[in-house]
């Protein structure tokens, strides 16, 4: 019988997995991001899972970058995780490496927020603050223009992702700002 997994296991696996601070630094932000939205759009009784999502999302990145959101489907199965786990961490990789398509709003915003944490980020850095708690949608924009700025970003995940939600862009982005100036001081 599949388990559930708590934070403090979920921390543990992510960390035999993961070692690199960049990698282990977007967990976090990732998980602090899905508990934020849980809470927001009412499902706060299931923000420890969507925060646990968070953190296992790129499981199996580091390690197997050509079989992301493949491997930690086995990672997982093998550490006997419950599948409703296993769909929404891998639905992130939809249309890129799996065919699983997000279907719960969680794991929209998830497919929706990964890649855009992660623009937001290289957007605050560039900033003298060096944090988002002063930044606006207007800078995230303008740097989300230019496509050689942080490249590995997909604009187009990004675009598909609010449009799953069927939220616009600019509310897509001003909510993960909000989201992640929630967890910007633990990380």
């Amino acid at each position: 019988m599949a388990k559930d997994i708590t934070k403090s296991e979920a921390i543990e696996l992510l960390e035999r997995y993961n070692k690199d601070p960049f990698h282990l630094r977007h967990a976090y932000i990732v998980a602090g991001v899905m508990r934020y939205f849980a809470d927001e759009l009412g499902y706060g009784d299931e923000a420890e899972f969507w925060e646990i999502v968070g953190l296992l999302h790129d499981l199996d990145f580091e390690l197997y970058p050509e079989e992301h959101c493949i491997k930690e489907q086995e990672i997982m199965r093998a550490e006997d995780l419950d599948e409703r786990l296993i769909h929404a961490t891998a639905s992130h990789g939809y249309a890129l490496t799996v065919d699983i398509e997000p279907e719960h709003e969680m794991e929209k915003v998830l497919y929706a927020t990964d890649e855009l944490t992660g623009l937001i980020g290289a957007v605050a850095i560039m900033r003298p603050s060096k944090s988002v708690q002063d930044l606006e949608v207007k800078s995230v924009r303008k740097k989300y223009k230019n496509a050689n700025f942080a490249a590995g970003c997909s604009r187009e995940v990004i675009e598909r992702g609010a449009q799953m939600l069927e939220w616009e862009l600019d509310d897509l982005i001003d909510r993960t700002i909000l989201a992640m100036r929630t967890c910007e001081p633990e990380i």
